[in-house]
């Protein structure tokens, strides 16, 4: 069993934040957006404690969260940074994929991080990660760095929710229609 700092659990305390942000905004009718589980088939599943102990993906996943917020699409995927320095490896080709036509269709993509080193949550625009994405692929840095970030993206807790990610999704959508 995995150990409460294994790598297998890191992710795991900002994806409840995130969910416990999600039912606030539900409770408060301002959005629903759902964590996506990732298919997985089970091999072994313990008799006693029925837990499955070996799995396999049944295909790769898109993105970690998928709803609407006051009508409007959004999906995004929650990462945690132990540095100030993003891989670029932490996100898949496929995800670029499925977020930039996720975007085509008039939804908004971004990328919730937790710069766990600096207690931060950061908002990352699909804009600037598909950059980011591009300059890797074309030779560049494989990470991004926190500097590089701009602070009007940075995320607070208020009012009750932890990772209150609408008011940088308003953001986002004001230099949208710019």
């Amino acid at each position: 069993m995995p150990s409460w700092n294994s790598r297998g659990l890191r992710g795991s305390v900002l994806e409840e934040q995130i969910n416990l942000t999600n039912e606030k905004y539900r409770e408060r009718k301002l959005a629903v957006v759902q964590k996506i589980p990732t298919p997985i088939t089970p091999l072994k599943i313990d008799k006693e404690t029925k837990h499955i102990t070996l799995a396999y993906f049944e295909q790769k996943s898109t993105v970690d969260y998928i709803g609407s917020v006051q009508g409007i699409p959004v999906c995004f995927d929650a990462k945690e940074c132990q540095t100030d320095r993003f891989p670029m490896q932490n996100i898949h080709r496929h995800q670029i994929e499925f977020m930039k036509e996720f975007e085509e269709q008039d939804g908004v993509s971004f990328l919730i991080i937790y710069f766990a080193k600096r207690d931060i949550y950061y908002y990352l625009t699909f804009r600037k990660l598909y950059e980011f994405f591009v300059r890797s692929e074309n030779g560049g840095p494989k990470s991004f760095n926190y500097d590089e970030l701009e602070p009007r993206y940075q995320i607070s807790p208020h009012n009750g929710v932890f990772v209150h990610y609408l008011l940088a999704l308003q953001t986002d959508l004001a230099e949208r229609n710019k």
